[in-house]
């Protein structure tokens, strides 16, 4: 006769679950914080970290400034941001390099949000926005940054660069600023106000005067922080000629008290869908910067997860005192790279001169006129483009242009959340599309290949083959770069290519990051087999000026090996030589 269960025995394992529940919780909850290997080589790279930090904090002066005004919350907000969600950011981020505050994107965002629901709405938005990034780092989605195809990254970051180049365009006319919620409107009947003259030649010409300075200087003195530098000359010109130009206004001489905003069922509903805008955004654009600065420095990495926990409790704190959603910035963590941060300690220094600049600056700060920040904002927004890497993905293929193109208008016509979600689903829809118009074999053909008893020996030879087969593009790409990079005690690696189906722009930048990490452990890397096409992908993103030698694409298998023996041997007898060698069969490379 079958057992029953009792209801202690339900309860028992009722209680064993929560147990399991809790200590899982527990567990991520830890992996989270803060900890000593933070800070690690701190008593080197102190020195570098302050001036890293220093450095940054005047960077990010003007920006601050510049970002909090646009969104309609004041300067003062601004500079709150900067100095608390950096703060927390640094502690609790998972990024060493990382730099965190206001930013064009998150301006983008909020802006609609202040015009419909007014400027108090935004610390709310802020605080249940933070509530969501923290559940989002407890629940480990960190990692899903990896399906976001490239094209969509670029064609966002195109979109939204033209929208905070928009938003200057009233202030830098010197009109007063048009009603509508759709800033290419909104610039659109400033300048028509502006022909009608409505505008300022003033502000005009202290915005040409900001651009001249930020382009031209860094080409005279790369040392000297051009946007200060611009602020500052435009602001002397414009005290000493007087002329009637909007300037920031009073600052306060202290850091404000936290204190909660008004809080309602009503109006937590109300502002729901803008908070997950907002979530969604610092979530997505912190990973992209830490990412982006991952790959500038070797500080340590950075952890998807953590980075997530820092920005949501950034995001929680810097709305009890006033201040504005954060995210991570790009431009501000590529200056701290840059000027050798090695540790966190440089972000938290980067804080602290904002500080310095609250207490004892506010009243000559309060003096600078609206122009300037406008200036910077513009050449800001500029210089976000990466003229390469957009021209890299419209010549990669059709579809990739189409995304990015896409991608970018529905951020300038509507919104950044429904841009993303639209360019992930239009990359899904073309790729899928392609897989299916490429389902099928293609084996390489007999004679061309060698036996498996004959491959199983190269590996001691220091030699290991990779076969790629089916689709390498924005889903499977970062698969692919944690395998092949993680290959050890070989000298040479041959990937063999003829199988694979698919190659968009995103899996052929991960291929030529799989070439240029093994490169430079000294690992030799031969294409074998690529199709013309996929050839044409991997030279549009410049992939393959990643190989060593022109002549390591070869489309025979046992020449591939050939040539990996010669350098096999070649390192092996002459490893003490760090000059650079002709490479060995230049003469009978097959393609």
């Amino acid at each position: 006769m079958r057992n029953r269960p009792t209801a202690s025995g339900a309860s028992d394992r009722a209680g064993a679950v929560g147990v399991r529940v809790f200590g899982t919780v527990r567990g991520n909850v830890r992996a989270l914080l803060p900890r000593r290997s933070d800070y690690a080589g701190l008593r080197r790279s102190w020195r570098t970290d302050v001036v890293a930090g220093v450095t940054v904090g005047v960077v990010a002066l003007p920006l601050a400034l510049a970002f909090g005004i646009t969104t309609g919350l004041g300067a003062r907000a601004g500079l709150v941001t900067a100095i608390v969600a950096g703060m927390v950011a640094a502690l609790f981020g998972g990024s060493n390099v990382q730099v965190s505050g206001p930013t064009g994107a998150m301006t983008v965002v909020l802006v609609p949000i202040v015009a419909r629901y007014g400027s108090d709405a935004v610390f709310l938005v802020g605080l249940m926005a933070g509530v969501l990034v923290v559940v989002a780092a407890l629940v480990r989605l960190g990692r899903f940054l990896d399906y976001i195809p490239w094209p969509v990254i670029e064609g966002f970051t195109v979109g939204i660069a033209a929208i905070i180049f928009l938003q200057q365009v009233p202030v830098a006319l010197g009109v007063t600023k048009p009603h509508g919620e759709n800033t290419a409107v909104v610039a659109g009947r400033a300048l028509v106000r502006a022909a009608h003259g409505n505008g300022t030649l003033a502000a005009v010409g202290l915005v040409t005067v900001v651009a001249a300075i930020m382009v031209g200087l860094p080409r005279l003195l790369r040392s000297l922080p051009a946007s200060l530098v611009a602020v500052t000359v435009v602001s002397v010109i414009a005290q000493a000629t007087g002329v009637h130009v909007a300037r920031i206004g009073a600052l306060p001489a202290s850091l404000p008290l936290p204190s909660l905003p008004s809080v309602s069922s009503q109006r937590v509903s109300d502002l729901f869908g803008a908070a997950f805008a907002v979530a969604a955004l610092a979530a997505i654009e912190s990973l992209l910067s830490a990412k982006v600065a991952d790959g500038m420095s070797d500080a340590g990495g950075y952890d998807p997860d953590r980075e997530l926990f820092g920005q949501g409790l950034a995001n929680l704190v810097s709305p009890l005192f006033g201040g504005m959603p954060a995210t991570g910035a790009i431009a501000r963590t590529a200056v701290n790279v840059r000027s050798g941060a090695r540790t966190r300690v440089a972000a938290i220094v980067h804080a602290f001169v904002l500080v310095l600049v609250v207490f004892f600056a506010g009243a000559l700060v309060a003096r600078i006129p609206l122009a300037a920040l406008a200036g910077v904002l513009m050449v800001t927004a500029v210089r976000m483009v990466d003229v390469h890497n957009v021209r890299s993905v419209l010549r990669a293929t059709r579809g990739d242009a189409v995304v990015l193109v896409v991608t970018a208008a529905v951020t300038v016509a509507f919104d950044l959340i429904l841009a993303v979600e639209v360019g992930v689903a239009v990359a899904a829809v073309l790729a899928l599309r392609a897989v299916a118009r490429t389902a099928a074999a293609y084996p390489e053909p007999v004679g061309h290949d060698v036996d498996l008893d004959a491959e199983h020996r190269l590996l001691h030879d220091h030699i290991v083959t990779y076969r790629l087969d089916g689709a390498v593009f924005f889903g499977a790409s970062q698969r692919f770069l944690l395998e092949l990079t993680a290959v050890a005690d070989v000298m040479v690696v041959i990937l063999r290519l003829p199988d694979v189906q698919v190659l968009d722009a995103t899996g052929a930048q991960a291929l030529g990051e799989i070439v240029a990490t093994l490169e430079q452990r000294g690992i030799t890397v031969l294409l074998k087999g690529a199709r013309p096409e996929h050839r044409r992908t991997l030279h549009a993103v410049g992939a393959l000026d990643s190989l060593a030698h022109q002549n390591h694409l070869f489309d025979d298998l046992n020449a591939a090996i050939a040539h990996a023996r010669l350098h096999v041997q070649r390192d092996l007898h002459d490893n003490q030589s760090h000059d650079p060698a002709p490479d060995p069969i230049s003469q009978a490379g097959p393609t």
